[in-house]
């Protein structure tokens, strides 16, 4: 088996991204925690871009466990609102805002907006740091259009304002057995999983600390 850590606190994003895993055969990966770990630090993400602060996180990690480290940076960008909130989604409403308090955010930002305008797209950037140095990433991204008002009780985050037009439903609405199949977060890990699995297996042995 292949050690990863999963560098997040994000309940809900280890579920999900655990969720995925299972669906793909899980690859032969055993996935760890940050609890696992005996990780607890805070991380900066001061990166401009999700690509950036994902590295941030997955090297922080590495360096700190000596394992491979798989970390992810995800969030809404809103054509509307020039790609906001975008590296910022979950503090647009001010840090330890809720889900709800990040909606109605949102949705005073874009009032007045026509459904033609209100086009978004959800973005996952993973990167993973291997022991041995190398750095891998990949980008999923699910577009959809912002709704006015929030349907649905499933998911988290801007899941109730985000309209995916193939299911005919919001993200909040949909099974988490069908968001994992279509989500930016699965496209992301598919990748990312994909070129994992066609490594050898020194590539994840333990970097002495």
């Amino acid at each position: 088996m292949k050690t990863i850590v999963l560098a997040t606190n994000n309940a809900s994003k280890v579920k999900e991204l655990n969720a995925i895993l299972a669906t793909n055969g899980n690859s032969g990966f055993k996935v760890l925690s940050l609890k696992d770990c005996g990780f607890n630090s805070d991380i900066e993400e001061n990166a401009d871009t999700f690509e950036g602060n994902a590295y941030i996180k997955a090297r922080t990690v590495a360096e700190f466990t000596g394992l491979a480290v798989v970390a992810d940076d995800s969030g809404l960008e809103v054509d509307a609102l020039n790609g906001a909130p975008g590296v910022f989604s979950a503090r647009y409403a001010g840090e330890g805002a809720t889900s709800g308090q990040l909606i109605e955010k949102l949705l005073t930002e874009m009032k007045g907006v026509s459904m033609e305008e209100r086009t978004a797209r959800f973005t996952t950037v993973m990167c993973a740091v291997l022991p041995t140095g190398k750095v891998l990433t990949a980008r999923g991204e699910c577009h959809g259009i912002i709704t006015e008002t929030p349907m649905g009780d499933g998911g988290f985050g801007y899941d109730p304002v985000f309209y995916y037009p193939p299911a005919n439903k919001t993200f909040a609405e949909l099974t988490a057995e069908e968001k994992n199949g279509i989500s930016h977060r699965a496209i992301a890990v598919k990748k990312l999983i994909n070129t994992l699995g066609s490594l050898e297996d020194a590539d994840f042995e333990p970097k002495m600390q």
